[in-house]
């Protein structure tokens, strides 16, 4: 294909920029290209006052075109297309329209080899290693990674670890926390682990490989609802989730806040949340009214601490 200029794709644009809206004196438009699987366009014309005019979509087609023609050409590699329109202050001469490509590396997606993943991974082992013995291996993993190396949880990393301590084993999401793969975005994944101490009660009727599993599961939920991170840390404690039968006569989660946080992750620390299964005789005589019966899932783990 014969390369296609910015100054071309101006001309092109030209016809539907300069119908601009009544009293709209600019315009500024912004593409990404697509990545990760993800496109982006944003932006209109103005006012003079430089407030948003609300008609004028009639150009994000013109535009997107354009863009297409920019990609299919043999241009210097560009991930950002940046589109200016300036009316004329003369009567019946053509508004200004500039096109500028450019590469802007600060939104370029991690790939899948990207040392950020394991940097995480260690950061959490030497998290845990202060506590017991963490298992080499995983006690549950699911690695079935997209194109962009992403799992449910976003990143590579989808397992659970084990560790071992005197008097009990601690299961803990190992992956919630690991940069999201396929964006630049400098946050630690969904922003926490989770975790459930077991001891000898609570692994007679299920075994370790149950919790784990279960755990997978709940990190599930937690990823695609990626705020309820933010609501235990808000709350405290909440009541998250049902059980299914297999669990009787534990069938409910509370989620809740722990006083630790792993440190020396890649965009700082995130916090843990405990995960305490529950029976419904536990809550079901409590006011569950408030949000995310927060303050019934409190009075159940108070109960738990002074029965200890």
């Amino acid at each position: 294909m014969t390369a296609y200029s910015n100054a071309e794709a101006a001309r092109d644009l030209r016809p539907a920029l300069d119908k601009a809206p009544v009293g709209a004196v600019s315009g500024e438009w912004f593409f990404i290209i697509e990545q990760a699987g993800v496109a982006s366009q944003t932006g209109g014309y103005m006012y003079a006052d430089g407030s948003h005019v609300a008609e004028g979509n009639h150009a994000l087609r013109t535009i997107r075109e354009v863009v297409e023609k920019l990609e299919a050409s043999h241009l210097p590699p560009f991930n950002k297309v940046i589109v200016r329109w300036t009316r004329s202050k003369i009567p019946l001469i053509r508004g200004r329209i500039t096109v500028d490509t450019l590469f802007d590396k600060t939104i370029v997606p991690r790939g899948p080899q990207d040392p950020i993943y394991e940097a995480a991974s260690i950061a959490r082992r030497a998290f845990w290693a202060r506590y017991g013995s963490v298992s080499d291996d995983f006690v549950a993993e699911r690695d079935d990674a997209n194109v962009y190396n992403q799992t449910n949880w976003f990143g590579p990393h989808r397992r659970v670890l084990k560790i071992k301590s005197k008097t009990t084993f601690t299961l803990t999401t190992d992956g919630l926390s690991t940069p999201w793969a396929g964006i630049a975005d400098p946050e630690n994944g969904v922003g926490c682990e989770l975790f459930i101490e077991l001891n000898a009660s609570t692994t007679i009727s299920h075994s370790l490989d149950d919790w784990a599993l279960l755990l997978i599961n709940l990190g599930d939920l937690v990823a695609d609802g990626y705020q309820v991170a933010a609501d235990v840390e808000e709350y405290g404690a909440i009541l998250f989730c049902m059980l299914t039968n297999e669990y009787h006569p534990l069938n409910r989660i509370i989620l809740s806040l722990d006083d630790r946080r792993i440190d020396h992750l890649p965009f700082g620390s995130v916090p843990l949340i405990r995960v305490t299964p529950i029976a419904e005789t536990e809550i079901e005589h409590l006011d569950q009214s408030d949000e995310w019966a927060s303050c019934a899932a409190k009075l159940v783990l108070a109960e738990r601490q002074r029965e200890t």
